[in-house]
């Protein structure tokens, strides 16, 4: 006769092993979505350039620099580098950021997609979560945000409002 340790054993580590199993392929799905996502802005970015998608060179005015592009909802998350504020990412990234920072205070705080998504004024509903956190880890890919701990999402140091 089985122990009933040995019974418990046997089925944690199958059930650990449908976790790991299915871990995977939430990876695998999540990769997948991604490059939808990233699909659908490019194509957005590239029917709003003027002239047919043609890019045109930047105006410069003598003593001046060129103009910066005006970030509106569907545009790319660019590159965190020195220099660049929030007012270059697009709305719903914007408000993302400054709910991370808090608003107006210097340091920043540590949230999940789900505070995030009332931190924004959106249901905690799966589908508005989802959307949140897609919109975080674009800016981490980015370097714009940090995520400590899977999930948890905080201003990465050294950018807008991080200490």
């Amino acid at each position: 006769m089985p122990s009933v340790m040995g019974l418990l054993e046997e089925r944690e580590r199958a059930a650990r092993q449908r976790v790991e199993s299915l871990q995977v392929e939430l990876r695998e799905a999540e990769a997948v979505w991604e490059r939808f996502v990233i699909a659908r802005e490019t194509v957005a970015e590239v029917l709003s350039l003027p002239h047919g998608g043609k890019e045109e060179p930047p105006v410069v005015v003598a003593g001046e620099g060129p103009a910066r592009a005006v970030a509106v909802p569907g545009s790319v998350v660019p590159q965190w580098c020195e220099g660049l504020g929030v007012g270059e990412l697009a709305p719903d990234y914007q408000r993302l950021v400054k709910a991370l920072t808090g608003g107006s205070r210097a340091g920043g705080e540590v949230m999940d997609c789900r505070q995030l998504a009332v931190a924004l004024g959106l249901e905690p509903v799966p589908a508005k979560v989802e959307g949140v956190r897609s919109k975080a880890k674009r800016l981490v890919a980015r370097g714009w945000l940090e995520e400590e701990k899977p999930g948890m999402f905080s201003v990465a140091v050294g950018r807008v409002g991080g200490s």
